[in-house]
């Protein structure tokens, strides 16, 4: 150590005195103030000697004049190596143009802080570096030369590197990624959240996470949170989440806590991914299933009962040879023999596992649901239920009559489910607009279907009657409408005094369908019915 402060110690005397560039300073006088220079020399060289930063000083000509111990280490040239050898040595042959605007400044008296660039070590490797250049004056003031002080900052551009890389990872990931302190607050929000949940992150920064969480489901958080502080880990947790537009997205997250440098968790981390469509996905499974699971069971329940129905309908034949045609008791023995056949077809049809492989004939609705109508009479009477009819005559429509008896079946059963204290059930047929088919309008005034109720009530197994529904009814009364080429809508209010459910059915006058040939309306008279 001696040695190298010693060499410092000259080093610095010839630089600061001009020896090296040929130019006489006068020496510190001899005698006290002589001694206190000679320890500030060795004081400033032991200082250079222990700096963990390079210092490397040069002449106006880029030629290297000093060398500290730093200088080795971080470049891996030795000071015998380097000394009066050109600083060019140590730029990159893209960078050697930075030289002579560094010269030019320090020639200007200009001082460079915090410059960063890239040097080159001995052994060929490239490392970043933040210089501070300073101009260095001889005792008269005149500029000799230049000092720099090289802060390797290698590893702070790694570090930097690393985290621009895993910024640009999370602000393009396909899932939400959001950051919070451990009061709930948001401190990050990446683009797929702002995709997912609809904010931007200028909305929601500094907003409780709250916000994009079900009122309902605000004490899960809590526990969220009371987890990811004891430093546990969260994954996989399915849950619903609230999108800006109030719309409620089934998610899969994975939480984990957030630590400092020494280890003490500061906050949480939440990947959102949006499931809802798998979630749709394993609901219409799960539907098929029991669609298929309900087939089975149909088929089942035809063939048993088939032969205690043909029994019941031989009886009904019998009662009714009995009873003087067209007797009140014949005519209602008619209509119970009808019914019970229309049992027998709705068994095979049930959930469209079985089709009617009738063929289809000219139906005068009018008369179909005037026949309907008549099944619920008693109901009708029993529930207070007054009905208004408003028939436009109209030409036959081509269908099974035995499934628009069903359709037209199912949505006065839910009428009269829905008026349990009586009202007014209006029934308008009608030709559509265009005269290409016949639209049938069944409106109650009973209690009204929930708007949020609405988009599902033709989906299997939904239903609003508890254990009264199967929830079967309408979804099969859809799937027979629209095989016959028509279409159906419901509208409905719940609000006191004008609630109820208006249900429109609009079948075209003839469809072709696979199975069906074109002339099946050939031979039928098309003319209203007198």
């Amino acid at each position: 150590m001696g040695h190298d402060l010693s060499s410092a110690v000259g080093v610095m005397r010839r630089q600061m005195t001009g020896e090296n560039l040929q130019t006489k300073i006068p020496a510190a006088p001899p005698g006290p103030s002589g001694i206190l220079a000679e320890q500030s020399w060795f004081l400033l060289a032991a200082i250079i000697d222990s700096c963990q930063d390079a210092i490397i000083s040069k002449n106006l000509d880029g030629i290297i004049t000093s060398w500290n111990p730093a200088a080795t280490r971080i470049f891996g040239y030795l000071p015998e190596e380097m000394i009066g050898q050109s600083i060019t040595r140590l730029i990159p042959e893209e960078l050697v143009d930075e030289e002579p605007e560094i010269l030019a400044k320090m020639r200007a008296g200009e001082r460079i802080e915090q410059y960063e660039t890239v040097r080159v070590t001995k052994a060929g490797e490239r490392i970043d570096l933040s210089l501070t250049i300073s101009p260095i004056r001889d005792g008269t003031g005149k500029i000799i030369g230049a000092s720099k002080i090289a802060h390797d900052i290698s590893e702070r551009k790694r570090s930097e590197e690393v985290r621009l890389r895993l910024a640009a990872i999370v602000e393009s990931s396909d899932d939400a990624i959001i950051g919070m302190d451990l009061d709930g607050i948001i401190t990050s929000w990446n683009e797929a959240a702002h995709r997912m949940f609809g904010y931007i992150a200028e909305e929601i920064l500094g907003r409780p996470i709250l916000r994009i969480i079900p009122e309902e489901l605000h004490p899960e958080e809590a526990e969220i949170l009371r987890k990811l502080s004891a430093g546990e880990r969260i994954e996989h947790y399915e849950t619903t989440r609230l999108a800006k537009s109030g719309k409620k997205l089934e998610v899969s997250l994975t939480i984990s806590s957030v630590r400092d440098s020494h280890g003490r968790v500061i906050g949480t981390s939440k990947i959102a991914r949006d499931i809802s469509l798998r979630k749709q996905m394993e609901r219409l499974l799960l539907q098929s299933e029991k669609l298929a699971a309900t087939g089975r069971m149909a088929a089942t329940i035809a063939h048993e009962i088939n032969n205690p129905l043909e029994s019941v309908m031989n009886l009904i034949y019998l009662a009714g040879r009995s009873c003087p045609e067209g007797s009140e008791a014949h005519n209602l023995l008619h209509t119970a023999e009808k019914e019970v056949e229309r049992v027998s077809r709705i068994a095979r049809q049930t959930l469209g596992y079985y089709r009617d492989h009738g063929m289809p004939a000219a139906v005068y609705l009018h008369d179909l649901i005037e026949d309907v109508l008549k099944v619920y009479q008693s109901k009708f009477y029993a529930r207070g239920i007054q009905v208004e009819r408003v028939f436009e005559k109209c030409r036959p429509v081509i269908v099974s009559k035995g499934e628009l008896v069903q359709v037209f079946s199912n949505i006065i059963a839910n009428s009269v489910d829905a008026m349990q204290h009586g009202g007014v059930l209006r029934v308008r047929i009608a030709e559509t607009p265009g005269g290409k088919g016949v639209r049938v309008a069944i409106q109650d005034h009973g209690i009204g279907i929930a708007q949020e109720h609405l988009a599902k009530i033709f989906e299997p197994f939904f239903t609003t009657k508890s254990d009264a529904g199967t929830g079967i009814g309408l979804w099969i009364t859809r799937q027979l409408v629209e095989n016959r080429g028509g279409s159906i809508s419901v509208t409905s209010s719940t609000e006191p005094g004008s609630s109820g459910t208006t249900i429109r059915i609009e079948i075209p006058f003839v469809h072709s369908r696979p199975g069906l040939t074109s002339g099946l309306g050939e031979g039928l008279s098309l003319t209203p019915q007198p």
